[in-house]
């Protein structure tokens, strides 16, 4: 018996620790299963407190529309936020954005402000749940950060602090209404009627803030719509009507863009995140400073004066080599020389710093303004009255010079100071105060990249000097010699030339194609290669072609 005990312990001792896997096993599994409850009711924590700061903050974005229909598109949360983000931009990614996204950087801004605003939105909804009344003062602040946003900005008046200020109130009350019902909802003895409580307050609520969001921004824009003044604006006669260019000044080049750039594809870069809607009934010009006879003129007046076409092509300092921001029109306007001599300018004054209604502001040379060139006051463009976007009911050009030191738009104010105490919006972002358009030239005919057939190809573009006119065109094949283009007639020295060139004897794989071009007072284009910043972009322009 002793002898067999021992044993018999052993043999039981055996059968337990055989069995304690499996037990191990179903603890585990158990265990498991319950960390994936956790993790589970974790999750739908951390989902019903997103969805009700995203709801929170879309009704806050939605009384904030509704407020603006009083106060004014620029007034509304996103678009004061945007605007204030587009004025802390620094210049390299300003640059970015244009390169890469063009005209629609704007839409690209307001989409990333929307994107930010749901991030913060949820983050919020989703510490309410265990800090509510930290959540919704932090909810309020946000309202009164894009207060701030919106009344520091330049055109702004003290009702503009209303729109976020009220959707900061708006979204915090909601925030709190909301998780209180879904804590409530969430409770283990929770009746059912409590979850149809806070399901049917976040639909209803959600529902609400789209129609409010989606109708007030449809009432600002019916409200602020300029386009039945604009309808009614009767262009004056000018002085001397232009004979239309003749024919020469396009090659007759399949794939090359016409001479007159049309009015919907000219390019747009500005600053503003929503285009100013000015009613020419409210539009005033004031022109003073260091001038002896500070005056204002209203548009009434303005289309009084003497009138006059001209062509003239127009760039963007932010234009890369061979880019797409350059287009030609021909304008309508009124000479500003004239405007400033009824001033009386002082001597010494050597700056015109002239401001959008938007706040914009760029600074031109006085002595651009008053030797000969025709600088206008232009209303019209390509026999239309100017567009919402390109500046209606006036803007400012000056020929010669990039357009963030000529091209104002939405023009209200001209005063007359010196760059020495002054500086324009871009100056202090490095750019220069002062910048005449570079010699530029770009391939557009064959499209880099592009295969053509062996034999003869047709090579054809654009070449531009603005105010100094263009003498000569030269293309350069796989590194050889430079070959003289044919030049298009030339219209003004203030407007772009086309060329053409009949690469004959083309033979078969890929060539690399430069164009380089000489204006009119003998200078040729620098191969120096420059970046945009901070007075304009130089270089060949240079592509490639296939051959087969």
């Amino acid at each position: 018996m002793s002898e067999q005990q021992p044993g018999g312990m052993q043999g039981r001792a055996a059968d337990s620790s055989a069995a304690d896997p499996e037990a191990e096993d179903a603890q585990q599994e158990s265990g498991s299963t319950t960390a994936k409850m956790r993790l589970a009711a974790l999750g739908g924590r951390i989902a019903r407190g997103a969805l009700v700061g995203l709801v929170a903050g879309g009704a806050g974005l939605a009384v904030g529309e509704l407020v603006a229909v009083a106060t004014g598109e620029a007034s509304s949360p996103v678009v004061a936020v945007g605007t204030w983000a587009i004025s802390i931009t620094p210049t390299w990614l300003e640059q970015f954005a244009i390169r890469n996204f063009g005209s629609n950087d704007k839409a690209v801004l307001q989409a990333g402000v929307y994107v930010t605003v749901a991030l913060a939105a949820a983050a919020d909804g989703v510490l309410a749940r265990t800090r509510l009344t930290i959540a919704s003062l932090l909810t309020a602040v946000f309202g009164v950060v894009g207060a701030i946003a919106a009344v520091t900005r330049p055109a702004a008046n003290t009702s503009w602090l209303l729109p976020s200020l009220l959707a900061g109130l708006a979204a915090a009350l909601v925030l709190r209404w909301l998780t209180i019902l879904s804590l409530k909802e969430s409770e283990p003895s929770a009746e059912s009627s409590g979850r149809r409580r806070f399901l049917l307050g976040t639909l209803g609520t959600a529902a609400g803030a789209l129609v409010a969001g989606y109708g007030g921004n449809a009432w600002i824009k019916k409200r602020y719509n300029v386009s039945d003044a604009r309808a009614k604006v009767v262009l004056p006669v000018p002085e001397t009507v232009l004979p239309e260019p003749p024919a020469s000044v396009h090659p007759d080049v399949e794939g090359l863009g016409p001479f007159f750039t049309p009015t919907s594809q000219f390019y747009r870069v500005d600053t503003a995140l929503t285009v100013p809607r000015v009613d020419p009934g409210s539009w005033k010009l004031k022109i003073h400073g260091m001038v002896d006879r500070p005056f204002e003129i209203t548009f009434e007046e303005l289309l009084s004066y003497r009138f006059e076409e001209h062509d003239m092509t127009l760039t963007c300092v932010s234009n890369p080599v061979g880019g797409p921001y350059v287009g030609n029109a021909r304008w309508l306007g009124t000479p500003l020389a004239p405007l400033l001599r009824r001033a009386g300018v002082h001597r010494g004054a050597d700056m015109l710093l002239s401001t959008s209604t938007d706040g914009m502001t760029i600074g031109s040379p006085v002595e651009a303004v008053l030797d000969g060139r025709q600088a206008m006051l232009a209303i019209a463009m390509n026999g239309e009255v100017l567009p919402t976007k390109h500046g209606f009911p006036c803007r400012m050009l000056i020929p010669g010079l990039y357009g963030f030191v000529s091209a104002t738009k939405w023009v209200t104010d001209l005063n007359v100071t010196t760059f020495a105490s002054s500086d324009a919006y871009w100056t202090p972002r490095g750019y220069s105060p002062q910048a005449p358009v570079k010699t530029a030239s770009r391939i557009d005919v064959p499209a880099n990249g592009a295969t053509v057939s062996a034999g003869t190809v047709v090579l054809a573009g654009t070449a531009w000097a603005t105010h100094r006119g263009l003498a000569a065109v030269e293309v350069q094949i796989d590194n050889g010699a430079w070959r003289e283009a044919m030049l298009a007639t030339a219209d003004t020295p203030d407007t772009w030339r086309q060329w053409s060139y009949q690469w004959a004897n083309v033979p078969k794989g890929s060539h690399k194609v430069k164009v380089r071009a000489t204006d009119g007072t003998g200078t040729v284009q620098t191969s120096a290669v420059q970046d945009m910043v901070p007075n304009g972009a130089t270089g060949y322009h240079t592509i490639t072609v296939q051959v087969s």
